[in-house]
């Protein structure tokens, strides 16, 4: 009588996860609303160096977000969590809390204001220099050594280590966006 309680249980609480993430990861390939674009009324983002040191939204809930499409597989020109691109990953982020972005890495690396890597802080851009020179990967910092993106054809979005042997030295640079 006791195994089959803890089954049911068990079983009850499997359905339930499978439903909760069925429901997170469903996409119809909608543009998510709302989604600012550059340029338009309300848009939060900087464009250059200027820009104050106060966020217009938690860095560590960005963060969060991004950490929560963990596993979502890569789309060339993908912006949503039926697939994703690097640039697609961080518009599709930080859309989510108002934040509008440029489409493309090289336009969102002249966006905020450049930090340091000793001042990283959760809710970051890091760029790095891959296939050309000059920013042509974006990710998003999620705290110490750890920054989260969508990156390549052959992966999903995961996790991984600004000092690896692979990141470190394409490290280009970081930005704030206020």
């Amino acid at each position: 009588m006791i195994r089959t309680s803890r089954g049911c249980v068990a079983r009850a609480i499997g359905t339930a996860a499978l439903a909760a993430l069925a429901t997170a990861c469903a996409s119809t390939g909608a543009v998510p609303k709302p989604f600012p674009m550059p340029g338009s009324q309300g848009s939060q983002g900087s464009r250059g160096s200027e820009g104050g040191s106060s966020r217009a939204f938690d860095g560590y809930a960005l963060a969060g977000t991004a950490l929560s499409l963990r596993g979502a597989p890569y789309r060339n020109g993908g912006s949503d969590p039926a697939g994703f691109d690097c640039s697609g990953f961080t518009l599709y982020v930080f859309a989510q809390y108002g934040v509008s972005l440029p489409r493309d890495v090289r336009e969102q690396y002249q966006w905020g204001k450049s930090v340091k890597p000793e001042e990283l802080t959760a809710g970051d851009l890091i760029f790095f220099t891959t296939t050309e020179p000059g920013a042509s990967h974006v990710a998003i910092a999620v705290g110490g050594d750890e920054f989260v993106h969508a990156p390549s054809s052959a992966g999903v979005v995961r996790v991984e280590h600004l000092s690896s042997k692979y990141w470190a030295p394409r490290f280009l640079g970081a930005k704030r966006v206020n």
